[in-house]
C-alpha cells in the first residue's frame, strides 16, 4: 500500500493482471458492438424477403386455384329397376343400403379464364346418352362455360345401382329398356353435385399424395396377365396396381374442401345375389371419409366431399379369397375357370368377409384407411389448366405400331367368353373362359336370330371367336357405340386421362407409360398421370393384345378387336402432345355421338295402384320391434308398404327411414341415422294385387348410446280414381319405441 507522500510503485505482476483487464473490456465491448450490428442488419433483411410456407399443406399460403366440391344424390328407383353390372336378368332392385352420390369437384383459374370438372357417381358406368343429356343442361344453363371438352363423367363401377339409362341396343335389352326415372335421378344428380361445386367456388390449393393399398384385390384373370412379356413383368412386383393416388383440396386458409382418390377395384363385394341399391366398397369408402370429416352429420349432409374413383379395374377383383367351386368347395384357380362338377356356373371367388356385406366392409374399410394418407399430403399441385377431347370412330382406327405395320380396330363383337362372365359373376349355359373357338350349335342359334358375322370382322377379330357381331347388328338401333370420347385434363402437374371403359393392369400401366413419355418428349416433365375408368360412354374392356390371345372374359369384351390398346395409346398422345405443345385448339372435334328416339317402351312393370290388408292402413305396424335390444344386435320392424318406385317418381331425393332417439332434455325425437347409413337396410317385398310388405333393420352399431330409439318408414301410394290420372299420396309408419343397452 501507497503512504500519502510516498510514491506508489506496481510490482510486474500487477502491471500484467491491470493491462489484461483492460485488454479483456476492451474485447468485450467490442463483441456487443459487433453483437448489435449483426442483428440490427439480419432484423432488417428478414424483413424484406419472401416468407417460405411450412411444408404442411393447411400452412397459410397464396392460391393456386379457385375451388369448387359438390355432393347430391342420385339413387333413382329402388325396386323392380335391373341392376346395372351382372347383366343378371333376375337382379332386380328390392330395397336399398346406401344411396348412391354424383361428387363434383371443379377446378379454375385464379382468373376465372379456365376451368375444367370431375365428377365421380355412384353408379355402374357413364353412358353415352347420359353424357349428352348432362351436357345439354349444363349448356342450357352455362352456356359455353362447361364443355364436353372439360367435363369427366366417371363412374364408381358399382354393380348394385339402377340400370336403363342407354341407348344402344345390347344394354337396353340387358336393363329393360330406356327407363327415364332412373336416367333423370341421374341426370339431375349429376347437374345439382356441380350446380353446387360452382355455386360455393373459394380460392384454393391442391396436394397429391399416394399410398399402396394391400389385402384388397387380386387379379381375376391371372392366366391372360401371364402372356404379357416376362420382361415387362418383371418390372412390376404384383399382377394388380396397388398405388392409391389422393388428390386434396384445401381453401386458402387451410379449410379442407374435399379428396378425390383414385384406385383399381371392381366394386363387385356385393355379388349377383344382392338386391339392394348401394354403392359398394368404393362407395363405403366415400362415406366413412365424409362421415369423418363432416363429424355430427347424417350421411349424405357436410361441405367435405370425399370422392372414391375408378381407375384401370379391368382385372382387379375384390374377392381376395379366389375363386373356389361353391358345390365342392375345391379351387377352381384354372385357364377356363371351370369346376369338375358343374362347369364354370360353379366356379366363383369369395371376399375376405363372412358375407358380401361384411366383404365390402373390409374392402370399403382397407382403401378409406390409406386414403388417411390424404392428411400427409404435401406435393402441391400448381400450373395451367387445360382440357383436350375428341370423338373418335373407334370401328375404324389406323395404328401405326411401327415404322413399318400398320393395322385396323374393327367393327365391335363380343366373344364366346363373354358368355362366360367371370368368377365375380358367372354367366350361363356351357360357356368358359380361354375360348378361340366357337360351337356349331350356339353360330347356329346366333345365324337364325341375330345374323352371321362377316368374314371381314372375324378376320379382325382373330382369335376371338364371335359370339355377337354387335357393330353389324344395327335393329332396332346399333347395339354398341362407334363414336367414342377420348379425353385429358391437366391441372398442372396432373393429368387425368378419362377412359371410355376398363383397362386391364396391365393395359393401364402401358396407357400412363406412354402418355408420360409423350408429356416429357415435348417438355412437360414429372407429370403425375392417373387413370380415370368408366368415362363418358362404355366400351366394355380393353386388355393387351397379348391379353387377348387367352380369350379369357376381359378379351372377349375387348369390342374393337385386338389391337384396341394401341389405338387408344394413339389417340391420348394424340392429345397429350397437343397440350404439351398448347395446339389443342388444332385438334379437330371428331364424328359427333348420335342420339337416338328410342321412347318410354320398357319391360319393367308398370306401376299400379297400391292396397293394403283388410282392416290396414299404409304404415301400419306388421311385425313389431322388441322392446329391448344391446348393442350390436339388429333391430327390425316390418310395415304395410307401398312400391318405392312411386316416391322416386314424386321427388328426386326421399328419405325411406329415419332411426330416432328421444331426447330427454328437449323431449323430442333426433334423427341419428337415415336411409343413407350404412347400418340400416330397407327391403321391400312384393305381393299380389298391388300389396306389399316394407321391412327395415337397423344393425345397431357398438357405439351406438344408449337409450330409448324408433323407426320411422316414410312412403307414398299409388291412388287411381275412376277417369282421373293417378296420384301418390304420402304416408309414414312408426315402430314402437325401444331400449338399446349396452354389452
Amino acid at each position: 500500500m501507497c503512504g500519502k507522500r510516498s510514491k506508489c510503485y506496481f510490482s510486474r505482476l500487477e502491471v500484467i493482471l491491470i493491462i489484461c483487464l483492460v485488454l479483456m473490456i476492451a474485447v468485450t465491448v467490442v463483441l456487443l458492438v459487433l453483437h448489435f450490428l449483426i442483428t440490427g442488419h439480419s432484423s432488417k433483411s428478414s424483413s424484406s424477403s419472401t416468407t417460405v410456407a411450412p411444408s404442411s399443406s393447411s400452412s397459410k399460403a397464396p392460391a393456386n386455384y379457385l375451388l369448387g366440391v359438390g355432393r347430391a344424390d342420385c339413387t333413382g328407383p329402388v325396386a323392380e329397376i335391373p341392376l346395372m353390372g351382372y347383366a343378371n336378368p333376375e337382379q332386380v332392385g328390392g330395397g336399398l343400403l346406401t344411396r348412391l352420390y354424383s361428387r363434383a369437384f371443379i377446378v379454375a383459374d385464379l382468373d376465372n379464364s379456365r376451368r375444367v370438372v370431375f365428377v365421380s357417381a355412384d353408379i355402374g358406368m357413364v353412358s353415352q346418352r347420359l353424357r349428352l343429356e348432362v351436357l345439354e343442361k349444363l349448356k342450357s344453363k352455362y352456356g359455353e362455360l362447361y364443355r364436353q371438352d372439360n367435363v369427366i363423367l366417371s363412374g364408381t363401377h358399382t354393380h348394385s345401382g339402377p340400370g336403363g339409362y342407354f341407348q344402344y341396343t345390347l344394354f337396353w335389352i340387358t336393363s329393360k329398356g330406356l327407363i327415364r326415372p332412373s336416367l333423370n335421378a341421374i341426370v339431375n344428380g349429376i347437374i345439382k353435385s356441380i350446380d353446387i361445386a360452382h355455386q360455393n367456388m373459394k380460392r384454393g390449393r391442391l396436394f397429391i399424395n399416394r399410398g399402396t393399398v394391400e389385402n384388397s384385390q387380386m387379379n381375376r384373370s391371372p392366366f391372360s396377365y401371364l402372356e404379357n412379356p416376362a420382361s415387362e413383368r418383371s418390372r412390376y412386383s404384383a399382377n394388380t396396381d396397388k398405388e392409391m393416388v389422393m388428390l386434396k383440396m384445401i381453401d386458402e386458409n387451410g379449410q379442407e374442401l374435399g379428396l378425390i382418390s383414385w384406385f383399381a377395384v371392381h366394386p363387385v363385394s356385393m355379388n349377383n345375389t344382392n338386391h339392394l341399391v348401394n354403392s359398394d366398397n368404393m362407395g363405403y369408402a366415400s362415406y366413412l371419409f365424409e362421415q369423418e370429416k363432416n363429424k355430427g352429420m347424417l350421411p349424405g349432409e357436410g361441405s367435405f366431399v370425399a370422392a372414391f374413383a375408378s381407375s384401370n379395374l379391368g382385372d382387379v377383383s375384390p374377392n381376395t379369397k379366389g375363386p373356389f367351386c361353391i358345390n365342392t368347395g375345391e379351387s377352381c384357380n384354372n385357364p377356363q375357370s371351370t369346376c369338375p362338377v358343374g362347369g364354370a356356373t360353379m366356379c366363383m371367388a369369395m371376399g375376405p368377409g363372412n358375407d358380401m356385406f361384411d366383404s365390402t366392409r373390409i374392402i370399403g374399410q382397407n382403401i378409406y384407411s390409406k386414403a388417411r394418407l390424404y392428411e400427409e399430403a404435401s406435393q402441391e399441385v400448381t400450373g395451367p389448366l387445360s382440357s383436350a377431347h375428341q370423338w373418335v370412330n373407334m370401328s375404324d382406327v389406323s395404328v401405326e405400331l411401327n415404322a413399318t405395320q400398320t393395322v385396323k380396330t374393327c367393327k365391335p363383337a363380343l366373344g364366346y367368353s363373354f358368355a362366360a362372365g367371370t368368377i365375380d359373376g358367372v354367366g350361363a349355359f356351357n360357356f368358359t373362359q380361354g375360348l378361340v373357338e366357337g360351337d356349331p350349335f350356339w353360330d347356329e342359334i346366333r345365324n337364325q336370330l341375330l345374323g352371321e358375322p362377316s368374314n371381314e370382322t372375324k378376320a379382325c377379330h382373330k382369335p376371338k371367336p364371335i359370339l355377337f357381331s354387335t357393330g353389324e347388328m344395327t335393329r332396332p338401333h346399333p347395339w354398341h357405340p362407334d363414336i367414342v370420347d377420348v379425353q385429358i385434363i391437366a391441372i398442372g402437374s396432373l393429368a387425368i386421362l378419362a377412359v371410355p371403359g376398363e383397362f386391364t393392369t396391365m393395359s393401364g400401366r402401358r396407357l400412363r407409360e406412354a402418355v408420360k413419355r409423350e408429356f416429357d418428349s415435348h417438355g412437360t416433365s414429372q407429370m403425375d398421370v392417373v387413370i380415370a375408368g368408366l368415362c363418358n360412354v362404355y366400351t366394355h374392356y380393353i386388355a393387351t393384345y397379348e391379353e387377348y390371345q387367352a380369350q379369357r372374359y376381359e378379351a372377349a369384351s375387348t369390342i374393337y378387336g385386338p389391337h384396341t390398346l394401341s389405338a387408344y395409346i394413339q389417340l391420348y398422345r394424340g392429345l397429350a402432345r397437343a397440350i404439351a405443345m398448347n395446339t389443342v385448339q388444332d385438334l379437330p372435334s371428331g364424328p359427333e355421338p348420335p342420339i337416338f328416339n328410342i321412347g318410354n317402351l320398357t319391360l319393367v312393370p308398370s306401376l299400379i295402384a297400391d292396397r293394403t290388408p283388410a282392416n290396414k292402413t299404409f304404415g301400419d305396424v306388421l311385425q313389431e320391434v322388441r322392446q329391448q335390444y344391446r348393442v350390436t344386435e339388429v333391430a327390425e320392424v316390418t310395415f304395410v308398404g307401398a312400391n318405392p318406385r312411386n316416391s322416386a317418381e314424386k321427388a328426386t331425393e326421399h328419405n325411406f327411414l329415419t332411426v330416432e332417439r328421444y331426447t330427454n332434455t328437449s323431449e323430442s325425437w333426433q334423427v341419428v341415422q337415415n336411409d343413407a347409413s350404412w347400418d340400416t337396410r330397407f327391403y321391400w317385398t312384393k305381393g299380389l294385387l298391388g300389396q306389399s310388405n316394407v321391412t327395415i333393420e337397423w344393425h345397431i352399431p357398438r357405439d351406438t348410446e344408449p337409450g330409448v330409439y324408433r323407426i320411422r318408414y316414410f312412403g307414398h301410394y299409388r291412388q287411381k280414381l275412376s277417369l282421373s290420372p293417378a296420384v301418390s299420396i304420402a304416408f309414414e309408419g312408426t315402430s314402437s319405441a325401444f331400449e338399446i343397452i349396452a354389452l
